[in-house]
């Protein structure tokens, strides 16, 4: 998709009104800027940032705005990193409940350590 100059700027203002820990999110360079505003849409509170996010995802277009009115849950495997045009999926953060209660396993000179 091709940002306009009323998109940049509007996106800039709605990063600057998320909280924290949305900010890394909230960047051009992710591909998945106007999934995250909408999965952020209904639990907004101020009334101003829900108003940006609903004219940036009308300047959007391409079915957007039908978005906000229904969204679907959007299951997230991880974070998009963009660094120098290449496209990385960080998926440390994620935890699958298979690996949630395992402890790690450690490890000396390619061997498991048994503790």
């Amino acid at each position: 998709m091709q940002y306009t100059k009323p998109m940049i700027d509007i996106t800039m203002e709605i990063r600057r009104r998320v909280p924290s820990t949305m900010k890394p999110g909230i960047k051009l360079a992710n591909p998945e800027i106007l999934a995250e505003l909408v999965s952020y849409y209904p639990d907004c509170k101020d009334t101003i940032t829900k108003t940006l996010i609903k004219e940036l995802m009308h300047l959007a277009a391409e079915g957007w705005p039908e978005r906000l009115l229904s969204p679907e849950p959007v299951a997230s495997k991880g974070q998009v990193k963009v660094y120098r045009g290449q496209v990385s999926l960080n998926t440390h953060d994620a935890v699958s409940p298979s690996t949630q209660n395992k402890r790690p396993v450690r490890m000396y000179r390619g061997q498991a350590v048994l503790a």
